[in-house]
């Protein structure tokens, strides 16, 4: 049995400093729509994979999880949303600037055949937001057994 063709990935949780803030980060400037709130702890509604916040402070009194923190602007992970086409990049990306979303610059092409564009949540959690240029993302790399 393997984790990644046996089981889907149902969640993404990120690990924050202030849950006011990150609620209000998702749901005033991305849009989400919050689905479960409790102490410490939030998710949204979302297609697919489920996006949830956990206070770290609170995770670790209940869980024992280490709340060491990474330094500002270290990015751990990076959360990818794949959009249908180039020229929504450059509709979000002019739509969020304006509600003061952080971005790293403007949407590029990239060699990896995608437009993307970069930007931080007030964790410094990495987002990319990405659609596929003429000739989708091309073969994948890895044998199959």
């Amino acid at each position: 049995m393997s984790i990644g063709t046996t089981y889907r990935i149902s969640d993404v949780c990120l690990l924050v400093d202030n849950i006011e803030r990150t609620v209000a980060f998702y749901v005033d400037k991305l849009g989400l729509r919050l689905r479960r709130r409790a102490e410490g702890f939030a998710d949204f509604h979302g297609e697919g994979v489920t996006l949830a916040a956990w206070e770290i402070d609170h995770i670790n009194r209940h869980t024992g999880v280490s709340k060491l923190r990474s330094p500002r602007h270290a990015h751990k992970v990076c959360v990818a949303v794949m959009l249908d086409s180039p020229g929504e990049i450059d509709r979000l990306y002019i739509e969020l600037t304006a509600k003061g979303v952080p971005f790293q610059g403007p949407p590029e092409d990239y060699v990896w055949n995608a437009r993307c564009a970069y930007f931080t949540d007030p964790d410094d959690t990495l987002w990319e937001l990405y659609a596929w240029l003429d000739g989708g993302p091309g073969d994948y790399h890895d044998e199959q057994p």
